[in-house]
């Protein structure tokens, strides 16, 4: 917001010329003396002086008084009042200011054309420094956030952009905000808003995107595969480990194959049937050695 300055000089002297005509009216008429007009044109002009003096400082406001042209102080929130055609208020207002950076071209360090804009937050810190510093200072301190959003991305690769950009906004905010301190304003915060790329650069990522995908599909599903494997090598292992297991995984396995009792073929054989299959195998597997 742009300071606002109080200048009563030509209101005053219109007052003045404004008395001088009916003072010498009432004169030529004969109507009042003229030691008359000129104690009530003195006391009328003292209570204008007076009146035109008084300022207003709201409380999101700081007056910087100028006398002469001189910096003389800084008016606090509340009445105050300054010597017209004297002395000169300008207002600033120490709200926090948001200025919006349009959207730039700029070519990463990585030969990528991205476009970008941020949004800077800004309040005036000391009054008399941001008039007697800098003309413009909102326009300054968008111009110069501006520029330093440009050279900072200018020099980070894409992928740091896209995965930091909180980082590349503290960046930006310490560069701005060090570069203005001698205008008397302090930068709150920096935040970047949009990032667009180009249409051919978007499809190569979303590329790598999906093969990144199934890369990680294709490790979990090995892993889920290693993971079956080791617990089915323990499942059968305790299976023949334990008398008759063999059996009862038989017998379930041919329960699952047909679930309709009706149609089920079952073959029953003994355990010891197995048993003694599995000592006449180990017989002749002794023998043959």
């Amino acid at each position: 917001m742009n300071p606002k300055s109080s200048n009563p000089i030509g209101s005053l002297i219109g007052w003045i010329f404004m008395l001088v005509v009916i003072s010498v009216f009432l004169t030529k008429a004969g109507i009042v003396s003229g030691f008359a007009i000129v104690a009530i044109t003195i006391i009328i002009f003292g209570f204008m002086l007076l009146i035109s003096g008084l300022k207003i400082v709201d409380q999101f406001e700081r007056g910087v008084v100028l006398t002469l042209g001189k910096y003389t102080s800084t008016r606090q929130p509340g009445l105050t009042w300054i010597f017209p055609a004297i002395q000169k208020m300008t207002k600033v207002d120490i709200r926090i200011t948001t200025i919006d950076i349009p959207q730039q071209e700029v070519i990463t360090k990585d030969n990528v054309p991205v476009g970008i804009n941020a949004v800077v937050y800004f309040n005036v810190e000391s009054a008399e420094s941001a008039i007697l510093n800098i003309q413009n200072y909102t326009i300054a301190v968008a111009q110069y956030a501006q520029a330093a959003l440009r050279d900072v991305i200018g020099g980070i690769e894409l992928d740091p952009l896209l995965s930091e950009r909180e980082k590349v906004a503290q960046e930006i905010k310490k560069i701005v905000d060090e570069a203005t301190k001698i205008w008397g304003i302090n930068v709150t915060d920096v935040k970047i808003q949009d990032l667009e790329l180009p249409a051919d650069m978007k499809r190569i990522m979303a590329k790598q995107a999906e093969s990144e995908r199934e890369r990680r599909a294709v490790i979990i599903k090995a892993e889920g595969e290693y993971v079956a494997s080791e617990r089915l090598a323990q499942a059968a292992q305790i299976l023949s480990s334990t008398p008759g297991g063999i059996a009862m995984r038989t017998l379930q396995t041919i329960e699952k194959i047909n679930p309709d009792p009706s149609k089920t073929v079952i073959f029953a054989l003994p355990v010891e049937f197995f048993e003694g299959m599995k000592t006449l195998a180990n017989y002749f597997k002794e023998k043959t050695k």
